[in-house]
């Protein structure tokens, strides 16, 4: 393994050399928001659910009772199992002004919404560093994460990057192959629904994801995961793609990656992060919104992707066992 390890980064420092070597040659105008596809980037609330009663919800194997209210609240989210965890600094418990708590979006079991991501299983250098990024603006999250992580405090990023780091990954996406997906609208939180009347249409050349149980997605259960629906055959090309490069558009993502595609030191983990969070991530290294650094190698690797090459390396990643 030490071997591999030592392949790895010495494999990530020369593309790393290349990329920056490569930057100036190979830049991309921005692509403005408009641009990117919706299923990736849910933006917007297409239509918020009706006001929730004062009734308090509660969660099965959990004895706190929270109201739906106190459950949307960005700055106090609900804490259902506080067992499950080592204890958190405040900024993940409770948030200020744009500082919304951390746990909120990325949950108390760090696992994540598709609309924000996975941070199990990261460094907490690599977080503390993309917190640094986002307020710099070198990488850009339009709804939340800039004005976040200008509000945060350096001390605040550090402890929750350091308590993050603590979790450990484990299977909340099930990445399931169709030519037909349920009719979905985004709802409240940014995140997708299914359709309350029903209905299908083609899933084209998009990953739609919705969670395993709307009902427990809803109350932010941190144990509630999701399906991802993705287009017949976009696993086995996504897989052709990550080993073999696709004849020179991109780079092997082993190389930086690791073996498993489980991360090297400070280069992130891929497998079985949420499918639209990796494409997500795939489009702004390819038009240059997401730069920095440590984001240098990726732009060689994704400037000659195309939208079936994103979705099919998403697909295939997303699958795997994190």
């Amino acid at each position: 393994m030490e071997a591999h390890v030592s392949k790895a980064v010495l494999a990530f420092g020369l593309t790393w050399l290349l990329a920056l070597s490569t930057a100036t040659q190979s830049q991309q105008p921005q692509a403005p928001a408009a641009a990117y596809p919706s299923w990736a980037f849910p933006l917007k609330v297409e239509r918020p659910f009706p006001p929730e009663g004062p009734e308090p919800r509660t969660l099965a194997g959990s004895p706190r009772k929270y109201t739906q209210q106190q459950i949307d609240d960005l700055l106090n989210p609900p804490d259902w199992f506080p067992d499950q965890r080592p204890d958190p600094p405040a900024i993940v418990l409770k948030g200020h002004g744009d500082a919304l708590a951390c746990g909120a979006c990325h949950l108390m079991s760090g696992l994540g919404h598709p609309e924000s991501t996975d941070l199990t299983g990261l460094t907490a250098a690599y977080m503390v560093q993309q917190m640094k990024d986002f307020k710099a603006g070198t990488r850009i999250d339009v709804p939340r994460m800039n004005k976040i992580a200008r509000a945060v405090s350096e001390d605040e990023s550090q402890q929750a990057a350091a308590w993050f780091a603590k979790l450990k990954p484990r299977p909340f996406n099930r990445v399931v192959e169709a030519d037909t997906v349920p009719m979905t609208f985004l709802g409240d939180g940014r995140m997708r629904f299914v359709e309350p009347d029903g209905g299908t249409e083609p899933i084209g050349n998009r990953i739609i994801t919705v969670p395993e149980d709307q009902a427990r997605a809803r109350l932010r259960d941190p144990n509630s995961g999701f399906i991802a629906y993705v287009p017949v055959g976009s696993i086995a090309k996504g897989k052709e793609l990550a080993e073999n490069g696709g004849s020179g558009r991109t780079v092997q993502c082993a190389i930086c990656h690791g073996p498993d595609l489980r991360g090297v030191g400070n280069v992130p983990r891929l497998a079985g992060v949420h499918p639209i969070y990796l494409a997500r991530q795939l489009y702004r290294f390819r038009d240059g919104t997401r730069s920095g650094a440590e984001a240098a190698p990726m732009k060689p690797a994704a400037d000659r992707l195309t939208e079936e090459d994103i979705v099919n390396l998403s697909a295939y990643l997303g699958s795997l066992a994190p």
